[in-house]
């Protein structure tokens, strides 16, 4: 049976926060809305851009059981579900099952720098135990373990994975993944550094997992949008070209760092990052608030570039 394929843009959602520190659900409802209003097909909330390593499980869990509660059946809600071990994988995977996720997104548990091999058996044993649909990451980055084009393959066999995001250096995986057809979609990170997302869009990738839609959603799922014609390709140089400062700031420092300190001083629900990391400074903060205006992205969205000067002083 064909799976059915998530296809455009799939952000990657910031965790917002109260003052105090606990997770601001009011931000989530106005942060889902808005990605609704604004062309984004399905939203990640707990990925490595929600700081889901410093969320205590309790708060995982409570993420999960209030934010399906804003689910209009317009965009997908999916969760990040990694564990430490497989066995605490599948337990978030399956609380999230059980309260109504439409599917979880799972990287290789960090820090162990497993070898593929073992990856990929955790990524089989997860999707064996899922009642909803799976989605792998590829991140070594984050995590060191590094699948390769055929360990992607293999897992795409599986009826229950059907999303494949890279995170790698290697347009020439993308080429092979494209060319190997598998049953699943093919999504990348949106990092301009990678170099990934016009290799992939160009030989017929499905969509970008990203973090930049957190501030120019409208931009990444035009970006994002399958190639049918040339009028898609156009859009999406078009896109590109014109946002890259943008996605260049979104990557200036740990992820989520620079996204979320931009998102708090243009007025965005978002709060502070969760220590060690911190907001970023006011210089370079001022980058991202620059390209805000030179973008017109406080015209477009409402952003408040005064709130953003005032941050950034």
């Amino acid at each position: 049976m064909t799976k059915i394929r998530i296809e455009g843009s799939f952000v990657a959602l910031i965790t917002p926060f109260n003052k105090d520190g606990s997770v601001d659900f009011e931000g989530f409802r106005t942060l889902l809305d808005f990605h609704e209003k604004n062309g984004t097909s399905a939203v990640l909330i707990m990925g490595s851009t929600g700081e889901v390593s410093m969320l205590s499980p309790e708060e995982r869990h409570q993420i999960i059981s209030q934010t399906v509660k804003f689910k209009t059946g317009k965009m997908l809600f999916y969760y990040g579900c990694t564990g430490t071990n497989t066995q605490a994988t599948i337990d978030y995977v399956s609380y999230a099952a059980k309260e109504g996720a439409d599917g979880a997104i799972i990287a290789a548990p960090a820090y162990i720098c497993a070898s593929n091999e073992d990856i990929v058996q955790y990524f089989l044993e997860v999707a064996d135990a899922s009642t909803i649909p799976i989605g792998i990451y590829n991140n070594p980055p984050r995590v060191k373990t590094d699948l390769t084009a055929d360990d992607i393959v293999r897992l795409s066999e599986h009826p229950n994975i059907i999303v494949n995001k890279e995170s790698t250096t290697r347009v020439g995986q993308v080429a092979q993944l494209c060319a190997a057809k598998p049953d699943l979609s093919l999504m990348c990170c949106c990092s301009p550094n990678l170099g990934l997302v016009v290799p992939l869009m160009a030989l017929g990738g499905h969509g970008t997992a990203n973090m930049t839609g957190n501030i120019i959603p409208q931009e990444m799922a035009v970006i994002s949008k399958p190639w049918r014609d040339d009028g898609d390709a156009f859009k999406c140089r078009e896109a590109w070209l014109r946002n890259l400062p943008m996605l260049h700031f979104a990557y200036s420092a740990t992820n989520p760092v620079a996204v979320k300190s931009l998102m708090r001083a243009i007025g965005m629900p978002a709060g502070d990052l969760r220590r060690p990391l911190r907001l970023l400074d006011p210089k370079a903060l001022q980058v991202g608030l620059d390209i805000v205006r030179d973008l017109e992205l406080d015209k477009k969205y409402g952003y408040s570039l005064k709130s953003g000067l005032a941050a950034a002083e």
